[in-house]
């Protein structure tokens, strides 16, 4: 028998290639050829069509494809407050090439806003939820994603001296953002590369 709610049977994680136009217009905008708002103009009209694929290949979730995103975990999680991306000595090794060198660091106190959208993806799942018929899915990185690579020496000592705090911060803004998505009528949320395997 088909099934109506997630998980289903056969389901998809949502990173999906992107369209070459959609490349080009991120590329772009890093030039500062154009502006934030034309870059999201760009990113809907490839999402609309994303889903429209999704939908008429029969998936019963569906994805923005995570094309708002410049890293699929990244973007994530410099959403939190005081985490930022930073230069990397290297990338990581993937499928046989090498990423882009950027690593994850805490400069203070992990949080999110009290003020909606909590997280900017919440914004990010609303669109695909307003343009699909179907179930509409969102992944984020699990928690353990912002430590597993940059370990202990890229959590800052002045705002976390002991690895406790750290983790209970990071559990709290994880239990927000997941509530605002919860809120805003997220029901199938995935949670990706939890390290626990490694």
């Amino acid at each position: 028998m088909l099934r109506t709610t997630p998980p289903f049977r056969a389901d998809h994680v949502g990173s999906l290639l992107r369209p070459q136009y959609l490349k080009d217009a991120r590329a772009q905008r890093e030039r500062g050829e154009i502006g934030a708002e034309k870059l999201k103009e760009i990113e809907d009209r490839a999402i609309r069509e994303l889903i429209a694929k999704e939908e008429a290949t029969g998936l019963q979730s569906v994805t923005d494809g995570e094309f708002r995103r410049a890293f699929w975990h990244l973007d994530f999680m410099e959403g939190l407050d005081n985490v930022e991306s930073y230069q990397a000595e290297q990338g990581i090794v993937f499928k046989g090439g090498v990423t882009k060198a950027v690593g994850l660091r805490v400069t203070g106190k992990i949080g999110v806003s009290n003020h909606p959208p909590v997280h900017p993806m919440i914004d990010h799942f609303r669109f695909v939820k307003a343009n699909t018929k179907a179930t509409p899915k969102m992944t984020i990185p699990s928690p353990s994603v912002l430590h597993y690579r940059g370990g202990r020496k890229a959590i800052s000592y002045d705002a976390y001296p002991t690895m406790d705090a750290f983790y209970h911060d990071l559990g709290q803004a994880y239990r927000k953002v997941v509530r605002a998505f919860a809120d805003a009528g997220c029901r199938y949320l995935q949670l990706d590369e939890v390290n626990f395997t490694y």
